[in-house]
């Protein structure tokens, strides 16, 4: 079932159960975008009409989110996230795509990768916090292990402000968050804090394999992550180095694509012309 609005195409998908909401931008080349912690396409709207003008921009819901329907009892599966990304492009009609995650979206672009690379023409994966692979990752999985508690001890707006405030994001950010998303975000935290926190988190990205998969991979992370040593963030050289991939400065922070999203655009659109 699709709906078509000026600009904007809208859709459901029916995978493993449940239904899948989908938008789509543009024409061109196709570019899933894969939201992180909240899972809804409103992430990336402002982003995806900019870029509509070059790339067929293809955002969604993620399974238990917003718009998306989540059947109980079920588990969170990021291996269950990648099949539903390939059944997304393929209700879009394209596949293989370009992709861009952020965050929990990037985890998933990277199983992605390793369990599906014949979907993938390239991939931008953004601040995936795979603390697995830091040095002292110990101490951000016992500070997301306290978040967990806490959002069952006290409730989930409280653990996700105390994440907010960790994140370090400027709250002039959020000035630029569209309130139709914004609204259905606050219903996505308690989903996200309960279920898919810790899977994110505890992620440990198969090196080999995203080697032997033939996907070109851009780590990436935002100058201001890097420069206040975020966690999510110092993740992106670390693989880089691991998969000797090519490590890409987005500007600003973990959602710069909210409050400064042209030259975000520029930073992305770069990244994909040089993919080729």
């Amino acid at each position: 079932m699709t709906t078509k609005q000026a600009g904007l195409t809208t859709g459901y998908v029916t995978i493993e159960g449940d239904q899948i909401y989908y938008e789509v931008r543009g024409h061109g080349q196709p570019l899933l975008m894969i939201s992180g912690g909240g899972g809804d396409a409103g992430f990336y709207s402002l982003v995806a009409d900019l870029l509509s003008d070059q790339y067929k921009v293809i955002t969604y819901d993620r399974r238990g989110n917003s718009r998306s329907t989540r059947n109980d009892p079920q588990n969170f599966e990021i291996s269950q996230q990648s099949r539903d990304a390939v059944a997304v492009l393929r209700a879009a009609g394209e596949c293989p795509a370009y992709v861009f995650g952020n965050s929990g979206g990037a985890v998933i672009a990277l199983d992605l990768a390793k369990m599906q690379p014949q979907a993938i023409r390239a991939a931008v994966i953004h601040e995936p916090p795979v603390l697995r692979v830091l040095a002292d990752g110990a101490k951000s999985q016992r500070f997301i292990a306290g978040l967990y508690q806490m959002a069952f001890k006290f409730g989930a707006n409280v653990a996700m402000l105390r994440f907010a405030l960790a994140l370090g994001i400027p709250w002039h950010a959020f000035r630029s968050v569209p309130q139709d998303f914004a609204t259905r975000n606050r219903r996505n935290q308690d989903f996200f804090i309960k279920h898919e926190m810790l899977p994110f988190s505890n992620y440990k990205p198969d090196i080999e394999s995203l080697k032997r998969s033939g996907v070109t991979l851009y780590m990436a992370a935002g100058k201001m992550t890097l420069a206040k040593k975020k966690f999510y963030g110092r993740t992106a050289p670390v693989l880089a180095d691991l998969l000797g991939s090519e490590l890409v400065l987005f500007p600003g922070h973990h959602l710069s694509y909210f409050d400064m999203a042209e030259e975000w655009t520029a930073t992305l659109r770069g990244v994909l012309q040089k993919a080729g």
